[in-house]
Parts: structure tokens; sequence; C-alpha cells
């Protein structure tokens, strides 16, 4: 009787082990977690400029402070007021950051550029005061020169000379100097020799 009553009890616990498993087994399992990558973030860009050796665009880190700016940028100037920024600060993106000079200690360079400029503009206003001298004294005017007027620049006789009548009676007066080679007989070497002796 005891084995019959052991037996019952073996099936009945083999039973409830094959149900617990059954039960296990059907259990949702889910869905399994997939890591993301933490989001990469845009880096902010700052403008540099003032008294430092590389003003320009530098990108950096969310985070970043004006010393970085600084550093990237080649570090300060001598010449920098570093009492009036704030080192410690945060960057913004699209922000310009304009290191300050010193008192007295500013570029001068558009004041150079403006002498630069003068200096050029005011020997060509003495060449072309000597131009406007030689024109009123020497230069010939080729649409208005009489023959003898002409026959007098060198390498011009006679009969160029008259060629160059005939051409501006035909074809009216010339409209610069250059015009002249357009006449038989005056070519670049000619025209080289009188350039700086005729006008229109």
């Amino acid at each position: 009787m005891r084995n019959i009553v052991y037996v019952l009890l073996g099936v009945m616990a083999g039973f409830a082990l094959a149900g617990l498993l059954f039960f296990v087994s059907r259990a949702p399992a889910g869905e399994a977690i997939v890591l993301q990558p933490a989001p990469t973030k845009s880096p902010i860009v700052v403008h540099v400029i003032g008294a430092v050796p590389r003003p320009g665009l530098y990108e950096f880190i969310e985070g970043a402070r004006v010393q970085d700016a600084i550093d990237a940028a080649g570090g300060l100037l001598a010449s920098a007021n570093t009492s009036a920024i704030n080192l410690a600060s945060l960057l913004q993106d699209g922000q310009q950051l304009n290191i300050p000079y010193k008192s007295g200690s500013e570029p001068v360079e558009n004041e150079t550029e403006t002498e630069t400029v003068e200096l050029p503009t005011s020997e060509a206003n003495s060449s072309s005061n000597n131009s406007d001298e030689n024109t009123d004294v020497d230069l010939v005017n080729i649409n208005t020169a009489t023959l003898e007027e002409l026959d007098s620049l060198p390498g011009i006789g006679p009969t160029i000379a008259q060629r160059i009548i005939d051409y501006r009676n035909e074809n009216g007066p010339f409209n610069t100097i250059e015009d002249i080679m357009n006449v038989s007989g005056i070519g670049p070497s000619t025209f080289e020799e009188i350039q700086d002796l005729i006008t229109t």
C-alpha cells in the first residue's frame, strides 16, 4: 500500500514539475533591450577677434569656456587687456568673442593704409600735372595737325603724314592715339616712338 502511495506522490510531483516548466516556457519573453548610443551634440562655433595671434572661427564642444577659445586662437597678445575679460565664462554658439586691447595698444592698420594710399595718389597727381604740362607744350594733336606738324614726328615722313590726313578725312577723327596704327605704314615700333608726343 505504501508503494502505491509513493508512486502516486511521485506521479503528482512529476505533473506539478511539468506544469511549472510549461508555465515558465509560456511566459512572455518581452523585447530585448538595445542600448542606444548617447546623442552627439553639435559643436558650437565662436568667432574670436581682437588681441589674439590667430583670429577666426573655431568649433568647441558644449561647455567650453572663454579660456578654451583664447587657447585655440594662439593665446593672448602682450597688448591684451586681461582684466576686461572673464576667462571662466561659458561660450555660446554664434558668439563673437572680442579680446580687448590695453588702452593705447590698439592696432593702427587703418592709418597706415591711408598713408600708403595717399602717397601714390600724390605721385600720380604730380605725374599727371607733368603730363598736362607736356600736353600743353609738346604734344601733336593727330586729329588737327597739319602735314608739316605730322612730318616733324620721328619716323613719320611726308608720305605717311599725308596718309594720316587722308585716313582721318575718310574715317573721321581718331578716338585714341592707338588708332593711328590703322594708318598704313605705322606699326608698333613707329607708334612706340611717337606715343609720348601725340594726343587726340
